[in-house]
């Protein structure tokens, strides 16, 4: 890439989450519906239409960092060893985010009250989920060695999907319910349920039929 096009890349990406921050802070002080494209744009010093250069919604900024991480987490699964597994893929890329995630983070709390407290939101969140769940069910269906539409990668990766709303909308009182504060911890829990569901599918492969 060259020069020019490297900063054009720097400046779209700064504007980008110029937008997401002007546009958390406005929905924390005003609700997510007393936030107008309009004010977000105005915050941000861009024009109306640049915001939705950025973003298609106003839903969508809530999300900003979902195509991100969503092509993430495609790259790792195809270049993933033969020998890991999508479950094991999956571990593996949750642990490098909590890594770099701060459970205190003013705009992650921001996120999940909007989300909770905002029918619209909580409806692109699962939108924003089943794209996730597609791409665990072609991983899956690799490992099965089934064709991704199939019944089995589309039960699994829907048990994943499920597991990791319910773990990311937990709060403290939960965590000491758990018992545990360690997401990867209860994390784990839920992978074992999984790879457990996994090997009881692979199992039923080995079974002799009977006639």
């Amino acid at each position: 890439m060259s020069d020019a096009g490297g900063l054009r890349e720097r400046k779209k990406r700064q504007t980008r989450e110029t937008i997401a921050r002007e546009a958390l802070q406005l929905f924390r002080e005003r609700g997510f519906d007393g936030v107008t494209v309009a004010d977000i744009a105005a915050a941000s010093n861009i024009a109306p239409r640049t915001f939705f250069a950025y973003f298609p919604t106003k839903e969508d900024v809530v999300f900003a960092d979902h195509e991100q991480a969503l092509d993430g987490f495609s790259a790792l699964l195809r270049e993933r060893e033969d020998a890991e597994s999508t479950i094991d893929a999956l571990r593996r890329w949750i642990a490098d985010l909590l890594a770099d995630h701060d459970p205190d983070d003013p705009a992650e709390t921001c996120r999940k009250e909007l989300i909770r407290g905002t029918p619209s939101l909580a409806a692109q969140r699962l939108s924003k989920m089943s794209e996730f769940e597609h791409v665990l069910r072609e991983g899956i269906a690799r490992d099965l060695g089934d064709d991704p539409d199939g019944m089995r990668p589309r039960l699994v990766a829907a048990a994943a999907v499920a597991a990791l709303m319910s773990l990311d909308e937990l709060d403290a009182d939960h965590w000491e319910l758990l018992g545990s504060e360690d997401p990867l911890e209860v994390l784990d829990v839920a992978l074992a349920f999984l790879r457990g569901g996994l090997d009881a599918l692979q199992s039923g492969d080995r079974r002799p039929h009977s006639r």
